[in-house]
């Protein structure tokens, strides 16, 4: 029954996805108030058993370090890997910098092209025999 539920949940999420996508504004304030709506429900159920905040703060960092998204959901996996890596945040690069890095991207895209586009004849060559 529970899997059924969860089946159809998963039916109902895709095709609200599927419309909401087409217009992204509002996609973007129904989510928030989703996401408000929720936290705020969290907080009065906090509030009804008379959580403190200290208890509040150890149970949620408990809870967080646990399913490891406390590093995630606050630093993010971009900004821990581009840190590891000595990479500037964009604002601190140079025109140049980026300039460079631009021009690299158009490059490995028209390698990758080119590798595509042997692939293809290879594949057409392969297809003939």
């Amino acid at each position: 029954m529970i899997k059924e539920f969860e089946k159809n949940l998963d039916k109902l999420e895709e095709k609200i996805r599927e419309r909401l996508s087409r217009y992204p504004t509002l996609y973007a304030l129904i989510g928030g108030i989703g996401v408000v709506l929720f936290w705020r429900g969290i907080w009065h159920m906090a509030d009804d058993i008379s959580m403190t905040s200290e208890v509040s703060f150890i149970l949620g960092f408990i809870i967080l370090i646990t399913t490891g998204l406390l590093v995630s959901e606050f630093i993010g996996k971009k900004l821990i890997i581009s840190g590891l890596v000595g990479e500037k945040k964009i604002e601190e690069k140079e025109e140049g910098e980026i300039e460079t890095e631009e021009t690299q991207l158009k490059s490995l895209k028209n390698i990758l092209s080119k590798v595509e586009q042997k692939l293809d004849h290879i594949d057409k060559e392969i297809g003939e025999k």
